[in-house]
């Protein structure tokens, strides 16, 4: 069944013929530019305008998640142009970074200016009709539009608005909106008879600091978020492998798909990250957070003044990298107070073959080895054989390497693990985001930073894994009497 793009795939808003709207005016507005809104686009602007019976927005909060270069920006500059000329609004757009919100200045000026108003140089109390003053200076842009409608162009900050009071706030980029700008900025509207707040964006991505928009998102699906209108383009589940390379499953979450987007440039997006192309180009919503997933604080609670006692018994795990280059291996113990001590003891590449993990599987202390990686696991278990290494190496299943991922996750914040602070696992741990396995909300970890090999860590949780279910036999009590 064909899906029509111009409609989103998630919203919670229903207009009827009987719906009363600005946004077919706003839409005639913008038509005097000389310029066509698309019609998905027309279609947000009369929801985004929808009025009450009293005449009050009928949805003081009204968000857009979309997939970037889709056009969100002309919405936006259709809205405010109308709040400018004919609302005599005093507008706040605001961005994350100073170079978007620029270039909505610039792209609400040359709008002005196509539908026939006149820059005046200065501005003075009463400018002749159609005219409007602008002030241009890079971070700082003013609009003013003769009769009295205003708008700023500004960066968002933590402090930034204060004492200051708008009809009409703009939170572009609003993936990147965080609390601490939310308290800066929610009550610069207050005061207005009719305010209205507007959220557009991409869902957030491995960078991305903010945590309301995902917030508001989980309010719409709880069906709490009152007089909030949402509004998005999305994959319901991540797509995986080939089955990104249909451009019918690109068209479907991007409605200016063969106008503004076009085919090939959605293919050289394809680089092999495909939860970033998920994210990005299909709109898809993490259900976990996408920031490192373990902070400085978290990592060093865990680090041992000194090296605590240990069992006899110890264990390792073994990871070869996904990319085949490099192949990590970490040593676990319990330690007498029940803890589990972890410690990396090399990530070499896997070039040079694995002679060098031998030195420790024979160990006669070596309880139990795992191994994972399809680039080198097999090998290494059958090189083991053949070295007279008797005991069965753990192959781990998915279901199994999910599990070991959740196990390590709770230890860390319940303290279960203990380390000496090695500053190559800290710096891998303290820079990890979360990437999805299977379809059923299982996780596995990646690092944030390039140079950075999540084999370490995932070599650290599988030896961690292991020691953790692994039950020890008792020492046969002895009795005398």
């Amino acid at each position: 069944m064909r899906i029509d793009n111009q409609n989103p795939s998630f919203t919670n808003v229903k207009l009827t013929k009987s719906t009363k709207t600005l946004g077919t005016k706003a839409v005639k507005l913008y038509s005097s530019t000389g310029q066509t809104l698309l019609v998905w686009q027309q279609r947000q602007i009369k929801a985004i305008m929808s009025t009450t019976a009293q005449g009050e927005w009928q949805y003081s909060k009204y968000c857009i998640g979309l997939s970037r270069r889709n056009g969100k920006g002309e919405v936006l500059a259709a809205r405010e142009m109308y709040g400018l000329v004919e609302l005599k609004e005093k507008i706040c757009h605001t961005a994350h970074r100073t170079t978007t919100s620029h270039d909505a200045f610039n792209r609400l000026y040359t709008l002005l200016k196509k539908s026939g108003y006149q820059e005046h140089s200065k501005k003075k109390k009463e400018m002749p009709e159609k005219s409007f003053y602008a002030y241009k200076q890079y971070g700082l842009e003013h609009i003013e539009i003769s009769g009295g409608g205003i708008i700023d162009f500004r960066t968002r900050t933590n402090n930034g608005g204060l004492g200051e009071g708008f009809d009409l706030l703009v939170i572009d980029e609003a993936q990147e909106y965080t609390s601490k700008q939310e308290s800066a900025l929610l009550y610069t509207v207050s005061a207005s008879k009719n305010p209205q707040t507007i959220f557009v964006g991409t869902p957030p991505t491995v960078t991305s600091e903010g945590d309301v928009f995902p917030r508001i998102r989980s309010k719409v699906l709880e069906g709490k978020a009152l007089d909030t209108g949402w509004a998005e383009w999305s994959t319901p589940e991540m797509v995986e492998g080939d089955a990104l390379n249909d451009p019918e499953l690109w068209k479907r979450y991007n409605p200016s798909y063969g106008k503004i987007i076009k085919e090939r440039n959605i293919r050289n997006e394809l680089t092999g990250d495909d939860l970033d192309f998920n994210i990005q180009r299909l709109g898809f919503w993490c259900s976990f957070n996408q920031k490192s997933e373990f902070s400085e604080a978290d990592w060093d609670a865990l680090k041992a003044d000194k090296m605590p006692a240990l069992k006899a018994k110890k264990y390792i795990g073994i990871k070869y990298g996904k990319d085949g280059v490099n192949a990590a291996m970490t040593i676990a113990s319990k330690t007498e107070d029940g803890r589990i001590f972890v410690e990396v003891i090399a990530c070499n590449p896997v070039r040079a073959g694995n002679g060098w993990m031998f030195e420790y599987l024979y160990n006669q202390k070596i309880e139990k080895v795992v191994i994972d990686g399809a680039s080198g696991q097999q090998v290494l278990a059958d090189q083991m054989k053949e070295h007279g290494i008797k005991k069965e190496p753990v192959l781990p299943k998915v279901g199994e390497i999910i599990a070991a991922n959740a196990m390590f996750e709770q230890a860390v914040y319940s303290k279960d693990i203990v380390h000496m602070g090695q500053d190559g696992l800290r710096n891998i741990v303290t820079n990890c985001g979360k990437r999805l396995i299977g379809s059923q909300g299982g996780f596995g970890y990646k690092s944030l930073v390039d140079s950075y090999d999540i084999a370490v860590m995932d070599s650290m949780i599988l030896a961690f894994w292991i020691c953790s279910i692994t039950k020890e036999a008792r020492k046969p009590q002895s009795i005398s009497y």
